[in-house]
């Protein structure tokens, strides 16, 4: 933004020219100088919001011409002469025109530069709010969308806090006799025939509400006039960690219902006992009838089995496959998982019909569906769709565990079948497709697994395929690497590399007090596998169980070696996946290794994510605390990224909260990444908890760390994850370094 020069007779002048220049050069927002009605200077930020080259192009412009209308313009003035005039700010919304000729909405903010004299001109601050208007109409409608569903409702409504009525629907008061409003503020007390029905319903239903779950019960109410009603009552907590914010009550009126069915009670009642008055007379009639009633029953039952089961194997049939699968991906959709759909089909079964018979090809099948069934989980679904194909929907199975459970059907369906003392073999084809990724709905799904499935007959038969060749290539890669990681241990492949942790002590100087163990593999011919691919494999196959253990082992191990070589003492961080967390054996294992190793309990730091701490809050509790009691410390690693509740964290037995690096990559330039960690740094502190952050990598971010009250980092600016070896030289040469 152009200005003049500074003046060189008066410095403090000069001075505050270029502070001037400075504040609007980064300004967030839209800064321009009007003086009778033309653009005198403005900065590039309002430059960029209307469309000009630049600042400087701006200059000379009528403000007219930025209005969608002269009207509008002049429309404008008249609102805001009267502010600005007697020396107030004026502020408002106004629709605007870019250089383009685009349309927007902005917020102006107005003053005279001197109220004394509006020919000097005026300053004006103005934002884009185009976003912002978009969103507030897309909220009004919503707003009037659950208005109209509140207000037309078939049923009553009504918001209770502390059992009084903040709201409800007109269907509420006619159901209960009220006028429009006559039911504000009221207690509940009024719905209820006593006091001793108003808090035997209080005592029944806040508990589950407190619980997060719904509240569903039959009862007897009021009206206004006395008149009993039977009412089907639902209910749900607003929020169950604060009841206070109160609870919505959805209610019908069943008295009709209600009277139905005691009639139909009386009803019965009366057959009854005059079927009793009648046994002697009727006894022969009463057998043949129930007799009649029992094959009628059987025969129902058949059909529904012949209409959802296939009548060969009893698998489900396309009906209730098509119905199971639904269910499935509807599931997997709302919790963001994962589902497989199998299609499996036998290898030239044609000539086995052909040659044999078909008695022999039915019994064929029917050993195969059964070796299926017999390998899946309870909650998958194999169904036979017809002649020897078969389907399986896997819920909650990724690439890797469908490709693990095609290797097992691939052995499983070519082994021998033994059929009227003749051993057959046959060879399965198999096709993959996977939710998301391949399908939204079932139809889809099976389409792409039966393409994939003909893929693998054209590959030669006797194969799985996945449905896009990076899947395959991925299932092929995630197999190799199981395999190769099953011999890692014992081939000693696998090796720790160890981070340097500093604190940061309050003279300025970063003094080394830890090392994060951190696992590495090396394959001969694979070379370095990235821990971001192979963990998770372990984690799925369970090896990280044997594998935790080892890091574990061998990370103390490592601890009493550099004790022994003089290092100073040093606390050891080794981090923990989800599945080591809920292995019942956690604690003892622990309190094993610390015995064989010799290293005492506080001077191991177990590592966990808040993902696995926050899938089972109370158990992860129950873990931390017999951890705690061994005097084992513990530590959140990646905090910010997981979701946490504050007050689950409080619980935890947790010392110190890890910045994760991504907040830290960008502290220097990102405001918001500044705001997290200071926010986490005070909340850590406030909690009485240690914070170090991690991935530190410049002086800046350093600096930052510091002022804020960071107690401790590691990052490449001090050093990478280095080996044992080279750890313990670093540690040596650099015990106290100042920063």
């Amino acid at each position: 933004m152009s200005s003049a020069p500074p003046s060189s007779t008066n410095p403090a002048l000069s001075q505050a020219l270029r502070e001037l220049d400075v504040i609007l050069a980064n300004a967030g927002v839209g800064i321009v100088f009007v003086k009778a009605r033309k653009l005198v200077r403005c900065n590039q930020r309002y430059a960029e919001i209307y469309g000009f080259d630049s600042a400087e192009a701006a200059v000379g412009h009528s403000s007219v011409e930025l209005y969608a209308t002269a009207q509008e313009a002049r429309g404008l003035g008249a609102r805001a002469y009267p502010v600005l005039s007697s020396g107030e700010t004026f502020r408002g919304e106004q629709m605007m025109r870019r250089q383009n000729g685009d349309m927007f909405w902005a917020h102006l903010t107005g003053r005279l530069i001197n109220a004394d004299d509006p020919a000097d001109g005026s300053i004006w601050i103005v934002d884009d709010i185009s976003e912002r208007k978009l969103a507030d109409a897309a909220l009004a409608d919503l707003h009037a969308e659950q208005q109209l569903i509140f207000d037309h409702a078939m049923v009553g409504i009504v918001f209770l806090r502390g059992r009084r009525v903040t709201r409800c629907n007109r269907a509420f008061e006619q159901l209960f006799g009220y006028g429009p409003g006559e039911l504000d503020g009221q207690l509940s007390r009024a719905w209820y025939l006593s006091d001793e029905d108003w808090k035997a319903a209080g005592d029944l239903c806040y508990e589950p509400l407190s619980r997060g779950e719904s509240f569903h019960a039959e009862m007897l109410l009021g009206r206004k006039d006395g008149t009993p009603v039977w009412c089907e009552v639902r209910s749900k907590a607003i929020d169950r960690s604060d009841l206070s914010r109160g609870s919505i009550w959805i209610t019908q009126d069943i008295t009709a219902r209600k009277r139905v069915e005691q009639e139909l009670v009386n009803a019965k009642s009366q057959l009854e006992a005059l079927v009793e008055q009648r046994t002697q007379q009727l006894s022969q009639t009463v057998a043949a009838l129930e007799q009649k009633v029992a094959e009628q029953q059987a025969a129902e039952a058949h059909i529904q089995r012949l209409a959802l089961f296939d009548g060969l194997t009893g698998l489900p049939n396309r009906h209730l496959l098509a119905d199971r699968a639904s269910q499935a991906i509807d599931i997997a959709r709302r919790n963001d998982e994962p589902v497989a759909v199998l299609f499996l089909d036998l290898d030239h079964f044609k000539n086995v019909n052909d040659s044999l018979g078909h008695r022999v090809g039915d019994s064929l099948l029917m050993q195969l569906a059964s070796r299926l069934r017999g390998t899946v989980r309870e909650q998958d679904t194999v169904a036979r769709t017809g002649g020897d194909e078969f389907v399986l929907v896997l819920p909650q199975t990724d690439v890797a565990g469908a490709a693990h459970l095609a290797a097992k059907l691939m052995a499983l369906a070519s082994a021998p079948f033994q059929v009227d003392q003749q051993e057959l073999t046959v060879t399965p084809s198999m096709g993959i497709a996977m939710f998301p990724t391949d399908g939204d709905d079932f139809d889809t799904l099976c389409k792409c697994a039966d393409a994939a499935m003909y893929r693998a007959k054209r590959d030669g038969r006797n194969a799985y395929r996945f449905f896009t060749s990076e899947m395959q290539a991925q299932s092929a890669r995630a197999l190799l690497l199981e395999n190769a990681l099953r011999r890692a241990l014992e081939r000693r492949q696998l090796s720790l590399h160890y981070q340097p942790q500093f604190a940061l002590d309050a003279g300025g100087a970063a003094r080394i007090v830890g090392a994060e163990a951190l696992l590495r593999w090396q394959h001969p011919e694979l070379g370095w596998v990235s821990p971001v691919e192979f963990i998770p494999i372990a984690e799925a196959s369970g090896l990280i169980l044997p594998i935790g253990e080892w890091v574990l082992r061998e990370a103390l191990s490592q601890l009493r070696r550099w004790d022994e070589a003089g290092l100073p003492q040093l606390t050891m961080a080794v981090n923990l996946s989800a599945v080591q967390f809920r292995h019942d054996d956690l604690p003892e294992l622990v309190g094993r290794v610390l015995a064989g190793t010799g290293v005492p309990a506080w001077r191991l730091e177990l590592e966990l994510t808040e993902g696995a701490a926050m899938d089972n809050p109370a158990m992860a509790i129950a873990v931390m605390n017999e951890l705690d009691a061994r005097g084992v410390r513990l530590s959140i690693d990646d905090f910010g990224t997981g979701y946490s509740s504050l007050s689950y964290l409080k619980k935890f037995r947790v010392g110190k909260l890890k910045i994760d690096q991504s907040f830290v990559r960008d502290l220097t330039e990102d405001a918001e990444d500044r705001a997290i960690v200071d926010a986490v740094i005070r909340m850590a502190g406030a909690l009485g908890l240690q914070t170090l952050a991690e991935g530190v990598e410049t002086e800046g971010q350093l600096a930052f760390l510091r002022r804020q009250g960071c107690q401790a980092v590691q990052g490449y600016l001090f050093s990478r994850p280095l080996p044992a070896d080279a750890f313990a030289e670093f540690a040596l040469a650099r015990t106290m370094v100042s920063v």
